[in-house]
């Protein structure tokens, strides 16, 4: 009797705290379905957040580079005082045939304030800016989009490897609490005189060990939880539980696998194809390098002169002009020829990347598709074989009480019955991950939810 109150407190002491802390955290606790927890990692995850920036960076940038279309204006000016008159010759009058008399010229004081207003007309470097605009802000977006689908994928397994441990934890404690009460019978059978001692050491042994099981599980849980609110960029101080349909999670195992792999659907492709035209419109522009650069300016210059400075202001001689002006050059020892040679065989080179891609989408599809397939059907024996040794179990349970198996024979059924359920569990757990990882070489994760 002493070893029976003993063996109980010692259960209480282990699943009692456990318990209290479950109730806690779902009373204080927000409680999210796999919608809502990817819904949240999308609005609040840092990572996505850096994204969005890196959006608005790009867009910034593109103004930045097609600012030089617009039209230029500046103002300078100068303020002058000359201290001592430049010196000219001029022809001498009285001697037209004799030599030139040096004479002062110009004025003490001078301020010459100038407008200037340039317009680019062709320019290499703003027709590739121009060109290749729409490019950076298309890579800048692909890669959101490619965070996102990253992002979605890590919370579903996240999501689905908290649960599986969640139903884990829901089979040791049935199992535990089913061990309990065989331990219990069997030790009243022992004190009856009916079995020996063996059979309730068996049974205590049995039930340690799957109570550890609950403990090791139980105490599992909370760095899952860790990693989940960490993809979910969950800061939120009350704690986080999860919530789930097992019909509709049923039902979202299964995926059609007779659709054909399109490479177009898969955001790495489109961003190597990004990325090859905007190396193409490199090339363009280096090539451009070989064709003059021309503009047009206008300016308009005040000029006020006076010998007093008092009187400076007084009177101003403006002037303008306008024109046109143009730059090439003529020789750069064949720096515009490798430019452009260089160019082309980073765009061969791409083109290359985009072969390995396709061959890698297709490896990576194929091998996605067999793990699919494998588990589901790993998943229908792992079915069959838990729904078999709950009936041997019942059966092995009547027999054994009837006096004609022995309570190894319950041991060994009970032993099938915990394997067979968290093997389940298990093989769900893989179908849903290589689901998953199949809807990801299929391109079928939408970013844009």
């Amino acid at each position: 009797m002493r070893n029976r109150k003993y063996s109980f407190f010692i259960s209480l002491f282990l699943i009692f705290p456990h318990f209290a802390f479950a109730q806690k955290a779902q009373k204080n606790a927000s409680i999210y379905t796999l919608s809502q927890c990817i819904a949240f990692a999308i609005e609040h995850q840092p990572a996505l957040k850096q994204s969005y920036i890196d959006e608005k960076i790009a867009k910034t940038n593109n103004l930045i580079g097609l600012s030089g279309w617009l039209p230029q204006a500046g103002l300078t000016g100068t303020l002058q005082h000359n201290y001592e008159l430049p010196t000219s010759f001029i022809p001498n009058q009285a001697n037209p045939s004799g030599p030139k008399i040096p004479a002062n010229f110009g004025v003490y004081n001078s301020f010459n304030p100038q407008l200037s207003i340039t317009q680019t007309i062709f320019n290499p470097d703003v027709l590739y800016a121009a060109s290749a605009a729409h490019l950076y802000t298309e890579q800048a977006k692909e890669k959101t989009s490619f965070t996102k689908i990253a992002l979605i994928s890590d919370v579903s397994k996240a999501f689905y490897d908290l649960l599986l441990s969640q139903q884990q934890i829901y089979v040791l404690e049935d199992d535990t609490a089913r061990l309990n009460k065989n331990k219990q019978v069997t030790y009243d059978e022992y004190v009856g005189g009916i079995v020996d001692k063996v059979d309730y050491s068996q049974a205590t042994i049995l039930s340690n060990n799957t109570l550890a099981q609950l403990k090791t599980s139980l105490e599992a849980l909370k760095p899952k939880y860790a990693v989940l609110k960490q993809l979910m960029g969950y800061s939120n101080e009350s704690g986080l539980e999860i919530n789930f349909d097992t019909a509709q999670m049923m039902q979202e195992i299964l995926t059609d696998t007779t659709e054909m792999l399109d490479y177009n659907k898969r955001i790495e492709y489109q961003q190597i194809e990004t990325n090859y035209d905007l190396q193409h419109a490199l090339t363009n522009y280096y090539k451009f390098g070989f064709i003059p650069s021309i503009g047009a300016f206008y300016d308009k210059v005040w000029q006020y002169q006076n010998d007093d400075y008092s009187q400076l202001y007084n009177q101003t001689y403006p002037y303008s002009y306008i024109g046109l002006n143009f730059s090439f050059p003529l020789f750069q020892g064949f720096k515009r020829l490798a430019n452009t040679h260089k160019a082309k065989l980073q765009e061969e080179r791409l083109s290359w990347d985009i072969s390995n891609l396709k061959m890698q989408i297709q490896t990576e599809y194929e091998l996605a598709l067999a793990n699919y397939k494998s588990n589901l059907y790993f998943l229908h024996k792992m079915d069959e074989n838990k729904i078999l040794a709950k009936e041997v179990y019942n059966i092995v349970q009547l027999q054994y009480k009837e006096g004609i198996k022995t309570y190894l024979n319950v041991i060994t059924a009970e032993t099938d019955l915990r394997t067979s359920e968290i093997n389940y569990l298990n093989a769900l757990f893989q179908v849903l991950l290589s689901k998953i990882d199949l809807q990801k070489a299929m391109g079928d994760i939408n970013p844009n939810i």
